[in-house]
C-alpha cells in the first residue's frame, strides 16, 4: 500500500525521504533539537499525513454527494503533556451548509489515517 525510505548521513539531522512514486522530501529537526530546520520534523510529517488524508477524503465525499463544497481546510496540532499525547483537528469547510458540515465532521472521524492512529499499530523491525 504505502511505502517510504529514509536515509541520514552525518549532517544533524537532515533526512532524505522518498515516498510513494519517487516523491523526494527532506525531514529535519529544528535548531532547538540540534537540526537546521531543512524540512518538517517527524511529528510535522505525521500531522501532515492526517491533514492530507482528512481533506482528500472529505473532498471525495463532497464530490460523491454533489455538495457545493469549494474548499476543505484541516488544522492539525499534535501535543504531548507529560506522557499523554493527543491530536487536535479543526476543520473549516467552505460552500457547505450546516448539516453538510456536520456530516463531513463525522466522516473525518473515520478517514483511513484517523482510524490507523486511533487503534494500536504493530511495527516489526528487522535488520537487512
Amino acid at each position: 500500500m504505502a511505502h517510504a525510505t529514509a536515509s541520514i548521513g552525518t549532517v544533524d539531522y537532515a533526512t532524505a525521504l522518498t515516498a510513494g512514486h519517487q516523491h523526494r522530501l527532506t525531514a529535519d529537526e529544528g535548531p532547538e533539537l540540534g537540526g537546521k530546520d531543512a524540512g518538517p520534523a517527524p511529528y510535522d510529517l505525521l500531522t501532515s499525513a492526517l491533514g492530507a488524508c482528512t481533506v482528500i477524503t472529505l473532498r471525495m465525499y463532497a464530490e460523491r454527494k454533489q455538495w457545493p463544497v469549494t474548499a476543505v481546510h484541516a488544522d492539525i496540532h499534535f501535543k504531548r503533556e507529560d506522557k499523554v499525547e493527543s491530536i487536535a483537528r479543526v476543520l473549516r469547510i467552505e460552500g457547505a451548509d450546516a448539516e453538510q458540515k456536520k456530516r463531513m465532521a463525522e466522516i473525518a472521524e473515520r478517514t483511513p489515517v484517523t482510524l490507523t492512529l486511533k487503534r494500536s499499530l504493530e511495527i516489526r523491525t528487522t535488520l537487512a
